[in-house]
């Protein structure tokens, strides 16, 4: 039996942000040492690998993906001793370290960046994307992050240099091998130490179209210009080796790409066994948002969106059907989306049963910390709140169109990603146990919930959570076969089958009462989980608004 069949296969990943995630030392940040202390909560819940957000030295420009030093821990997060620890004690409880590895991009304070932009003759300026002269950028293409992805170079050259997020992260250049040299170099250190995982932070840009090439657009404004930095062929290309490597001198690693906009194809490409890339990726493009509330006189980047549930359907079906020989990853939250609850789940009776939904189809679950607690996202009083330039425009077009401020702000509180990042609430004190004094993020917070108000609740989404994730760990919804049954728009019924066991997943996706036949094989069944309530006449089920069930043929 392969590694791969030992763990993989079986993994639930817990995502936390070790900022928000547990404060030991009274200063209001999250860090290693909060996590070890929280391992019984986690073994508890029933996860069995840990995906941990950068921990490595940052100027905290983008939460830690702005690397300093690929080879220190952030001295805010802790020590490497600390770190150390925390492996082996997570280890130590059977759960499994997954860190992220940023490969696509440093801080402008790591050392190969000063030494690029001190001496243009340096080796280290090959390491990143210069071009363009006498001040002119080489093209239109835009950045995620607002703006132009060109940058005047600091020591005046007339060049510019690339940089697909923060004008404060420039992109290295993977056309230069010392570059996969010393990315391989810096995530084999970590493997080392014992980590089970990567989790491969925006590996489908290391590859840019030829910079002359501006992108065909009626203005003058940059224009983030996707086709041209993501997911080109060369992608594939430059990161087999660096996946081989690790594969050779680590065996059994877990190797979790971002891939944000990739489609199933790509992710496909990226994932078959036989490619010898990732052994998952992350997409955006399960959510297929629904467009038809979207007011075209200003900008819809935070316009809040509900979802196209029978897109959604589809896109599920698609998904499961061509990853059914991978690993597609399940999740519904993570740091770079606003919270499950808050984007679309309704009710608490909802969030369950999309977790119920998403978590039994085939792959591999990842829960966003807090999640199975029911959390929304924090409400923040003003823009600046944000720190990001995108809300700044998106404000000025809200309201140029007519758009109240307080409305304006209350879309992107719905929408943004930052608010996402609350602190965990372990207990109802002042600071929720997080910590001793005010936490890095704060926020108004709607929700009255804790860890410890949740554990003596025997109706609470973490006792509900607990028994989904115990249910997930059977070989029926790990191993068995998926199809999606024929049904309304507003169900999604789907069935697991391994052998003579036979698992039916039906959920409501509607306010109103719902009605589904069910097959011939499940009309004697035995019910094993719900969310919400129902009634049944022989076949005849009937959902009370957004319930959920699963049942087992007998």
């Amino acid at each position: 039996m392969s590694k791969h069949d030992e763990w993989f296969k079986n993994a639930i990943i817990y995502q936390i942000y070790p900022k928000s995630f547990q404060d030991s030392n009274g200063d209001g940040i999250g860090d290693l040492n909060g996590i070890r202390q929280r391992i019984p909560y986690l073994r508890d819940l029933g996860i069995n690998a840990v995906w941990l957000n950068p921990i490595y030295q940052s100027p905290g420009v983008d939460n830690g993906y702005d690397v300093s030093d690929y080879y220190q821990i952030d001295g805010k997060l802790g020590s490497m001793a600390d770190f150390e620890g925390m492996v082996a004690d997570l280890h130590q409880a059977g759960i499994k370290v997954i860190m992220d590895f940023v490969l696509n991009h440093t801080s402008i304070q790591h050392p190969w960046f000063k030494e690029a932009v001190s001496d243009p003759h340096s080796p280290y300026r090959d390491y990143y994307i210069f071009a363009g002269k006498q001040g002119k950028r080489p093209n239109n293409w835009g950045s995620f992050f607002g703006g132009s992805v060109w940058e005047p170079d600091p020591a005046g050259t007339g060049q510019s240099y690339f940089h697909l997020f923060d004008k404060r992260m420039p992109d290295l250049n993977w056309e230069n091998p010392k570059v996969a040299q010393e990315m391989l170099k810096a995530a084999e250190f970590w493997l080392a130490k014992g980590v089970d995982g990567l989790r491969v932070d925006a590996f489908i840009h290391i590859a840019k179209a030829d910079l002359h090439q501006s992108y065909p657009s009626t203005g003058k404004e940059p224009v983030v210009a996707e086709p041209f930095f993501a997911n080109l062929p060369e992608v594939q290309e430059r990161l087999r080796p660096f996946c081989a490597a690790i594969r050779r001198d680590f065996p059994g690693t877990l190797l979790l790409g971002e891939a944000a906009s990739a489609n199933v194809n790509l992710a496909y490409d990226y994932t078959a066994k036989d490619r010898g890339l990732m052994d998952s990726v992350v997409t955006f493009r399960y959510f297929a948002e629904d467009q038809s509330t979207v007011d075209e006189s200003y900008s819809d980047q935070y316009q809040p969106k509900g979802m196209d549930w029978l897109a959604f359907k589809q896109t599920q079906a698609v998904w499961q059907q061509t990853l059914k020989d991978g690993l597609p990853t399940l999740y519904w939250s993570n740091h770079d989306m606003a919270r499950l609850g808050t984007r679309f789940a309704k009710t608490a009776v909802q969030q369950k049963s999309l977790a119920m939904l998403m978590y039994l189809e085939h792959g591999l679950p990842i829960i966003y910390y807090g999640e199975e607690l029911g959390l929304h996202n924090l409400h923040f009083e003003k823009a600046a709140d944000f720190k990001d330039m995108t809300v700044d425009a998106f404000m000025a077009s809200a309201q140029k169109a007519g758009k109240s401020p307080a409305a304006a702000l209350e879309m992107v509180n719905a929408t943004h990603k930052l608010p996402a990042r609350g602190p965990m609430p372990w207990d109802d004190s002042q600071f929720n146990g997080f910590s001793t004094v005010t936490p890095w993020l704060t926020g108004e917070s709607q929700d009255q919930v804790s860890v410890k108000s949740e554990e003596a609740d025997p109706d609470s989404m973490l006792a509900f959570y607990k028994a989904l994730l115990k249910l997930k760990q059977e070989a029926l919804f790990t191993d068995g076969s998926y199809y999606l049954l024929d049904t309304a728009p507003e169900i999604v019924a789907y069935q697991r089958d391994l052998g003579q066991e036979h698992a039916l997943v039906i959920v409501s996706l509607s306010a109103k009462k719902q009605q589904v036949t069910l097959p011939a094989e499940f009309a004697k069944s035995r019910l094993i989980l719900q969310a919400g309530n129902w009634t049944a006449t022989g076949q005849e089920v009937t959902l009370m608004p957004f319930a959920g069930l699963v049942l087992k043929a007998k």
